[in-house]
């Protein structure tokens, strides 16, 4: 089983990124930052916060659906605003996206907030609302049942750092994980989490025998050239012991957003998660 995590920018690189995702042919798909416009006219629509002015893809949700037949689709937006169709407002949602290969049976999720509450009439200030969605699935060719969580972590305009918001983000998460995963199981979790590797909320995810693959295997990047700031921390996949990591790439090449790919590859035996580094693609 694949398990990809990616945060996919909005679709600004539109093209690039419908062909990767049908080309890595993941079992899971974990996609953050999706929109879906579902009135629009246009192909893109502009997104206008502050200075900052991006072309964002409608109905990015619809195009990815269409990428993978295959999959079964989950959208769950964390708020809706209004973007400008050439001279026209247009809402647009925005939040998380799940895919899910029809041979994989989800026999449990659990959706819900871990900051805020859906913001249904503006995108509104920072830190905006933020959601988590976790399906317990069955993988039928390694017969087990495995619980995969995502989330787009809280964003705040002065970083990263440790805060109340996102120690209260973390307990949040960590009760919705109870709700569905069974001690006895494999858990993965990721996203963009928005989140330094000193975090406090790793100390708390350990709770649930987490430990991260990003850090603990040496990667030290996980953007791309189109993101120009410092500090190349954002991604982070989560297992626990009963996960079998046969392999984990913080994918290099192609660029399909201003966030590299986390590519989760499990085997079929005990866990592997202390095994050799996998190599980057």
């Amino acid at each position: 089983m694949k398990i990809l995590s990616l945060n996919v920018w909005g679709g600004m690189l539109h093209a690039p990124l419908l062909a990767y995702l049908a080309d890595v042919d993941a079992d899971v798909y974990c996609l953050q930052e999706v929109p879906r416009a579902i009135a629009a006219r246009s192909a893109f629509l502009t997104y206008r916060d502050g200075a900052v002015e991006l072309q964002q893809r409608a109905n990015l949700y619809r195009d990815i659906a269409a990428a993978l037949p295959g999959h079964d689709g989950f959208f769950a937006p964390a708020m809706r605003g209004e973007l400008m169709d050439g001279a026209h407002p247009c809402w647009q949602e925005f939040g998380l996206a799940t895919f899910v290969r029809q041979d994989v049976s989800v026999i449990g999720q659990a959706l819900d907030f871990v900051h805020g509450a859906f913001s249904p009439h503006a995108f509104g200030p920072h830190p905006r609302p933020r959601n988590a969605h976790a399906l317990r699935l069955y993988d039928y060719a390694a017969d087990r049942a495995l619980t995969v969580v995502q989330l787009h972590g809280l964003r705040t305009v002065d970083g990263k750092g440790d805060t109340p918001e996102r120690d209260a983000q973390a307990d949040a998460l960590i009760a919705l994980v109870q709700r569905l995963h069974r001690p006895d199981e494999g858990l993965v979790l990721c996203g963009d989490l928005n989140l330094l590797p000193e975090s406090r909320t790793f100390g708390a995810l350990s709770r649930l025998g987490l430990t991260d693959l990003v850090t603990t295997r040496g990667f030290t990047d996980t953007r791309t050239s189109h993101y120009t700031k410092p500090g190349r921390y954002a991604d982070y996949m989560l297992v626990n012991a009963t996960v079998p990591v046969a392999g984990f790439a913080v994918v290099e090449s192609p660029e399909v957003s201003d966030h590299r790919a986390l590519l989760l590859t499990l085997g079929q035996g005990a866990s592997s998660t202390h095994a050799e580094r996998a190599p980057r693609h």
